[in-house]
């Protein structure tokens, strides 16, 4: 029986950029994914067709419990598990702490990616178009769908009461 595919999982913190040679035309996201929806899968979808490879830079769950104000629903490593497990991504990074924008920088400067995704309406887009800039990325924005974890979390909380 054939296995299925599954992503590589690797830690920022020993980030070897060999992994990302066979991949000719890289795409970079990022993102917390703390419970997956059918909008993250869209997401993935068109971001790895419009190269050859995606990869996923995850956040830590101390990102999560300071930049969303609460706990992750998921710890980084069951995410990490969960992405790893769908098709359209190639590769997962563990950020291993809560990131500068520098450090984001350098992994994005080891990675060259030629594409970096984001949804309309990110937080951070004008500092993801100064790293794409940099980098000679293009940054390619997709449409959000009417779907976020918090959301979701909050309907739950609604539901169960």
């Amino acid at each position: 029986m054939n296995q299925p595919k599954v992503a590589s999982i690797v830690s920022s913190d020993n980030l070897d950029i060999n992994i990302f040679k066979t991949y000719k035309k890289r795409v970079l996201a990022g993102g917390c994914f703390d419970i997956l929806h059918y909008g993250h899968l869209q997401f993935f979808k068109a971001s790895r067709e419009k190269g050859d490879s995606l990869i996923l830079l995850l956040e830590s769950d101390l990102f999560i419990t300071k930049q969303k104000k609460r706990s992750p629903f998921h710890s980084q490593q069951e995410r990490s598990e969960l992405l790893a497990s769908i098709c359209y991504v190639d590769v997962v990074i563990n950020l291993s702490r809560i990131f500068l924008h520098s450090d984001y920088a350098e992994i994005i400067k080891k990675i060259h990616p030629e594409i970096i995704s984001i949804t309309e309406g990110d937080s951070f887009e004008k500092i993801k178009k100064e790293h794409a800039t940099s980098y000679r990325a293009n940054l390619v924005s997709f449409p959000r769908f009417p779907f976020s974890s918090s959301n979701i979390l909050t309907y739950a909380s609604i539901s169960r009461n």
